[in-house]
């Protein structure tokens, strides 16, 4: 039997299943973590995808499930199912089944097995029950139609259709020839219900758009209120967790659960003893259907997290796609170089809740500057580069020089760099008169060279400027007792240590730097405040809270060759400069890197 153990809640199914949560889920609550507790039989972890995955639900699923390969161990008999809940076409369309299976790869080892859940065989038994009918009156109609909190509805003048015309139309529906808009499908229930859900929702729509796995095979697509109990109930799910909207949803979620228990039930006992029918109404037998239960969504500060806004800022081209590491997605974050510990670790941090918080998004980076001190490795890059050149050292000579890929981590090892007479250092860490409190590199004073030498600034000639004051050469000496690991490096001097980049084999590189999306710390309040001020559409609020300044690319940069060698989604600190991914947008020859986080909050 699995359990389910929550600071609120304490559930002991009756089937050893997993629990679906909306969003990505797998397991059980124990200690604060979810984990599988099945040592006995096997059972299913059930993902579900709707579109590019906004982070605000699934980041919270995430840790509620699939947390990691040590607190989820799957069983030789267990499987990953990936179920893509296809109502929301419109979604699904945009999505890439690829990421799903790297999504669930991060956590389990098994490969995921992919289940288009719409189908239409429970809407054709709701139209013969005469619990459903074909409605063609216009969305604006039927919204009139509904009433108020206040006021009953109206019936609709196809409410009573006869079953016979209600399959023929809804039959039409499905065949790829009914104009979307001009036939929906609703749920018989009652126009005077004070749960203004309940008035006869839509729970099939007419969306003549090929479908990314089955092409067009059916285009009358359910809504997702209708779906969500029915998938799970068939799934044999015992508690679907969901996010606070769905709490009004509930009692409709309850009422079409108990409707597939009935349609179960009239299907098995019609149904011959050894047909798929039969055996699935004896394993549903004694099962009651899942209970739902409902958390505080992920929202974070400086972010909007409804998947329409994300899909408008994709569409008017405010941002790259989906996967723009300025998004609030999982594929957005994958880019921007956010590890899935890291995300773990900032959801322990905040728990779960039932209260709408807003948190700050300095605790997620914090979070995740905290995971990849451990795991990046260390590189040297120049993001604006001015040249060195050390007048007493030979021209033409070069040394390999050893350089630690992570003090924090022996077993990554080390690898070699090279050093020259001429570097690229940062412009900022030189000034031609120097500040009082300025330990950098300035006429006169001595600083250390990562990895290499201590060298000094040339005070009679210190550098080179242009007709425009701005500085092109620097000119140092090195003192060569002084090289890392030789007995005079010890040597104590008033100047810090700085990174640098040999010139004789820098590689030029692309830098993405990358700032708040927003200018306003709440920009789903903001948003809602200037629509509501100026009648305004979603797309005009959200330009003029979008942040002009969000992205900076650096197209003249230089990185060492061993970082400019390292695979897409490499976690890197560009030392002094802050934690950087390398983008898949690099190619050979012209790497690309994506700002993370920087060292310090």
């Amino acid at each position: 039997m699995l359990t389910i153990h929550h600071k609120r809640y304490k559930f002991e199914p009756d089937l050893p299943h997993a629990v679906f949560v909306d969003g990505l889920y797998a397991g059980m609550l124990k200690n604060g973590r979810l984990c599988l507790d099945a040592p006995r039989g096997s059972y299913s972890i059930r993902v579900q995808f709707g579109g590019r995955i906004p982070i605000g639900k699934s980041g919270k699923s995430i840790d509620m499930s699939l947390s990691s390969t040590e607190q989820v161990e799957v069983p030789r008999d267990g499987n990953v199912t990936c179920e893509f809940r296809d109502r929301e076409r419109l979604w699904n369309i945009l999505f890439d089944i690829d990421l799903i299976a790297w999504i669930v790869s991060l956590f389990v080892t098994l490969p995921p097995l992919y289940k288009i859940v719409s189908d239409s065989f429970f809407a054709v038994w709701l139209i013969r029950q005469g619990r459903a009918y074909v409605d063609e009156q216009s969305a604006e109609v039927i919204a009139q139609q509904k009433g108020t909190t206040t006021s009953p509805g109206t019936n609709s003048p196809f409410r009573d259709r006869p079953v016979e015309e209600n399959l023929r139309l809804f039959d039409h529906m499905n065949s790829g020839q009914c104009e979307p808009g001009t036939l929906v499908l609703r749920a018989k229930i009652d126009m005077a219900h004070p749960n203004m859900l309940f008035r006869d929702p839509l729970i099939y729509r007419v969306l003549n758009i090929p479908h990314v796995k089955t092409g067009s095979k059916w285009n009358a697509y359910p809504m997702y209120d209708f779906t969500h109990g029915q998938s799970d109930y068939l799934e044999g799910v015992t508690h679907s967790w969901c996010t606070l909207e769905f709490v009004e949803h509930r009692p409709l979620y309850d009422l079409f659960v108990g409707w597939m228990r009935e349609w179960a039930t009239e299907c098995g006992e019609k149904a011959e003893s050894d047909s798929k029918l039969s055996t699935l109404h004896s394993q549903l037998s004694t099962y009651q259907g899942p209970t739902q239960t409902e958390f505080n969504k992920l929202n974070l500060s400086y972010t909007l997290m409804s998947k329409r806004n994300l899909l408008a800022l994709v569409q008017q081209g405010m941002v790259s796609g989906w996967d723009d590491p300025r998004m609030p997605t999982i594929c957005g974050f994958r880019r921007r170089g956010y590890s899935p510990e890291s995300i773990i670790k900032f959801i322990d941090k905040i728990g779960y809740t039932t209260y709408d918080a807003l948190n700050e998004m300095a605790l997620l980076e914090s979070a995740v500057r905290d995971d990849l001190n451990s795991r990046a490795i260390r590189v040297s890059a120049v993001l604006d580069p001015v040249k060195v050149v050390i007048t007493n050292y030979p021209e033409g000579q070069t040394e390999q020089l050893t350089a630690v890929n992570n003090p924090e981590c022996e077993a990554d090892g080390t690898h070699e760099v090279e050093f020259s007479r001429e570097l690229w250092i940062e412009r900022s860490d030189f000034q031609r008169e120097a500040e009082k409190k300025f330990m950098r590199l300035a006429p006169g004073k001595e600083v250390r060279l990562k990895n290499a030498y201590i060298v000094m600034c040339d005070e009679e000639h210190p550098c080179d400027v242009d007709d425009e004051g701005r500085v092109t050469t620097i000119y140092c000496t090195y003192d060569p007792d002084t090289r890392s690991g030789l007995p005079g490096a010890n040597r104590k001097i008033k100047g810090k240590t700085l990174h640098w980049v040999s010139c004789h084999n820098a590689v030029s590189a692309e830098v993405r730097l990358y700032d708040r999306l927003w200018k306003v710390e709440n920009p789903r309040d903001e948003m809602a405040a200037i629509r509501d001020a100026q009648q305004c559409d979603a797309v005009t609020a959200m330009r003029q809270m979008i942040n002009p300044d969000s992205l900076t690319i650096l197209s003249h940069c230089y990185v060492e060759p061993f970082a400019a060698d390292m695979q897409p989604l490499s976690y890197l600190q560009f030392q002094r400069l802050g934690y950087f991914n390398v983008d898949p947008d690099t190619k050979p020859g012209h790497p690309v890197f994506n700002k993370t986080v920087g060292l310090k909050g």
